[in-house]
């Protein structure tokens, strides 16, 4: 067994009750109806996260914390699609990345970009030149 010194030595990933983490059992997975109705069961009879997770035999109270933010999110539709693992790069939608924007899409916002810049550029200009001849006017009075 490959470990560390420390886990061979304090026997952590064998104990008395069985393997700690034991190799090649998936994760449990629940179909969308089951989510469904552990959501709508849970607010509509005002459980806990913790009762619920008691009453419909479900390993952590993470998971039903996440089916109900989807479910407020997204609606009932959502809890029926596979949220597991990194999202494609085919479409652009990693997770933490925004979806890649049309070509026509992107040029019109970087001609609007440089607009707004060359509108910012005249507006110094002009405020430049206000300020110039506030002060020449001032000095005049003096």
């Amino acid at each position: 067994m490959n470990c560390t010194p420390i886990v061979r030595q304090y026997g952590i990933l064998k104990n008395d009750w069985g393997d700690f983490m034991p190799k090649g059992i998936p994760n449990k997975r629940y179909s969308g109806e089951f989510k469904q109705m552990v959501v709508e069961t849970m607010r509509k009879e005002g459980l806990s996260y913790a009762e619920a997770m008691r009453q419909y035999e479900i390993g952590d109270d993470h998971i039903i914390k996440r089916w109900e933010r989807i479910y407020l999110e997204e609606g009932s539709e959502g809890l029926y699609i596979e949220h597991r693992g990194r999202a494609s790069t085919a479409n652009g939608t990693q997770k933490g990345r925004k979806p890649k924007l049309g070509k026509q899409v992107e040029e019109d916002l970087i001609a609007e970009v440089q607009r707004l810049r060359a509108e910012n550029a005249c507006l110094k200009n002009l405020q430049a030149l206000v300020l110039e001849d506030e002060r020449r006017q001032h000095k005049k009075r003096w």
